[in-house]
């Protein structure tokens, strides 16, 4: 009973971290970064994965938190890197809130 419980919380905090981590990270480049001429180089992604998934790392030894949520909280925010940036260049950020 309680190890189908258990995993069902680690399915759960790994989506969660998955979706907040790509969610979170987007919109932080998009609204924080988007003057920083560095997170345009196609390795920042991949720094911000790699970033994230070490600061998630130590967290591990926590049952709910297994190394896979790490791995996906690393995915999410380079993927969330890669579609703020791709925001930037489109130019689709809503820069109209600067005519009001």
């Amino acid at each position: 009973m309680f190890e189908s419980l258990i995993s069902a919380a680690v399915l759960f905090a790994t989506i969660v971290a998955g979706v907040g981590g790509y969610l979170v990270t987007r919109n932080f480049v998009r609204n924080r970064l988007r003057f920083v001429d560095a997170i345009r180089s196609p390795l920042a992604p991949v720094v911000a994965g790699v970033l994230a998934f070490c600061v998630l790392w130590p967290f591990t030894i926590l049952p709910v938190v297994q190394v896979a949520t790490a791995v996906v909280f690393g995915f999410g925010c380079a993927f969330g890197t890669a579609s703020g940036v791709r925001a930037l260049r489109r130019g689709s950020i809503g820069h109209d809130r600067l005519l009001r």
